[in-house]
């Protein structure tokens, strides 16, 4: 949606908003991911308290993204030279390597596709906003958070793992997924499929509910 005078905001299961921008790794286009899923998430600027904790948890989650063929992508509104300079920071402060490119987005064209301006928080600053696009460039699901308040990298992984389990084995996974939990299988769409599934050796709670160890 992107209604003169409104937040754009991109749509789950609808393609993801190509951009072409900067990165501290060289231009970079969304299109030319494609085949790649896509972590993208934004930060409110850098230099700051939570988002230098945020990016030492990234790059600590960076190589199990790659392991699920993820590619991570941060992103603010400061240009390449700040981001440049706080990556190297952080390396010589912290000693760690950020391995993730970095989007310079000074004009805000790509956080504006994304609606990661939100002015009840600020009008200049990008919210903590992840995106998980899939290999085909779809729009999987996106987390918000406020600028105070920093992501949880667990959840980030799981639900990666959660959305690729989806796509592989058609099915869905319940409340407090975790890999090799059971999984949940489509409810029956007729009568006919109703009463045939308590003999398909599922476990079922009941007609609608029932799981598989995959």
């Amino acid at each position: 949606m992107d209604i003169e005078g409104c937040i754009s905001f991109p749509v789950l299961g609808e393609p993801a908003p190509d951009f072409e921008a900067e990165t501290t790794q060289g231009p970079i286009t969304l299109s030319g991911l494609k085949g790649k899923w896509v972590v993208l998430f934004s930060h409110p600027a850098d230099f700051t308290p939570v988002c230098t904790t945020e990016f030492l948890a990234f790059a600590s989650i960076y190589e199990e993204l790659k392991s699920l063929n993820v590619q991570l992508l941060g992103l603010s509104v400061d240009s390449i030279s700040a981001h440049l300079a706080w990556v190297h920071d952080i390396k010589e402060k912290m000693g760690v390597q950020i391995p993730f490119p970095i989007i310079a987005d000074l004009t805000m064209k790509v956080a504006h596709k994304y609606g990661m301006i939100h002015p009840g928080q600020s009008s200049t600053a990008a919210v903590r906003c992840v995106f998980f696009i899939d290999d085909k460039g779809i729009m999987r699901a996106m987390i918000y958070y406020p600028l105070q308040n920093g992501r949880f990298m667990p959840e980030i992984i799981r639900l990666v793992k959660a959305l690729q389990t989806t796509d592989k084995f058609k099915v869905s996974t319940p409340a407090n997924w975790q890999p090799g939990d059971k999984v949940v299988i489509p409810a029956p769409k007729t009568a006919a499929e109703m009463e045939k599934r308590p003999t398909e050796g599922y476990e079922c709670k009941d007609w609608y509910l029932c799981f598989k160890k995959i």
